[in-house]
């Protein structure tokens, strides 16, 4: 216990100790240690080893076997989606629809954007924001219409 551990992991490791120490009593060899250096050598590993234990994270839960098929419904949503998007894209300004492209496609920042275009900071986020306001508008639009 004064090395860190719970009363509960400090009673389960002296049971563990004991139970090795019945069980592996003809290993013990006199010419190599005394019996109190063997059972605090033994007591000190397994000391060591239930504390790595409680410190170390369960692993997370991985699923065996193949991916379950995709509903078909859900899959034509999705390119029904994908396809109301792209036209809205479409019908985006050229400056604008650049914008979003770097941003939602190439994975850059509004800074990385302004490096690049050479463009303001302030520039690149009200011309990003009415992109998705146009793209929303349209997209809704669409979804009421369909």
């Amino acid at each position: 216990m004064k090395s860190g551990a719970s009363e509960s992991l400090a009673e389960e490791c002296v049971q563990d100790v004991m139970a090795t120490l019945w069980q592996k009593a003809n290993m013990f060899d006199p010419s190599r240690a005394s019996v109190a250096t063997w059972v605090f050598t033994i007591a000190r590993n397994r000391r060591i080893d239930a504390l790595r234990k409680a410190r170390r994270p369960e692993p997370e839960e991985l699923p065996w076997g193949p991916e379950p098929e995709p509903d078909q419904a859900e899959a034509y949503e999705a390119q029904q989606d994908t396809e109301r998007l792209g036209a809205a894209l479409a019908q985006l300004p050229p400056k604008q629809r650049d914008l979003i492209e770097r941003a939602y496609y190439g994975d850059l920042s509004h800074s990385e954007i302004a490096a690049e275009t050479g463009l303001p900071l302030g520039t690149i986020k009200s011309r990003i924001r009415l992109a998705l306001d146009r793209l929303r508008q349209q997209l809704d639009v669409k979804a009421s219409q369909g």
